[in-house]
């Protein structure tokens, strides 16, 4: 019984994760899956975007702003390598042959 009370107050933060757009920082970690220590470190060397409330005591993230950042840094797939570098040849090639 304890394990589905567990299962269904999960289900509700993560329903209540979905509908937030600002996010504490116990939502900021359940929806990127850092660790809360890695955040707060990240926050205090301007890694991730973040607010600080008007005291300074809370920290707040928006949620598009932190999908954009764990989006950021995309890794080509290897066809993609090898169309940019067919390209890059061909292009190379052509302004060569000019003269």
């Amino acid at each position: 019984m304890d394990e589905i009370l567990k299962e269904l107050q999960e289900l509700k933060n993560m329903t209540l994760l979905a509908s937030k757009k600002a996010l504490t920082t116990d939502d900021a970690v359940r929806l990127t899956g850092l660790s809360k220590s890695h955040v707060y470190k990240m926050c205090c060397y301007h890694k991730i975007p973040h607010y600080k409330s008007g005291g300074g005591k809370h920290t707040f993230f928006d949620r598009d702003e932190l999908n954009a950042w764990m989006l950021h840094r995309r890794i080509k797939t290897a066809d993609e390598l090898e169309t940019e570098a067919a390209t890059h040849i061909v292009t190379k090639r052509n302004k060569g042959g000019r003269k």
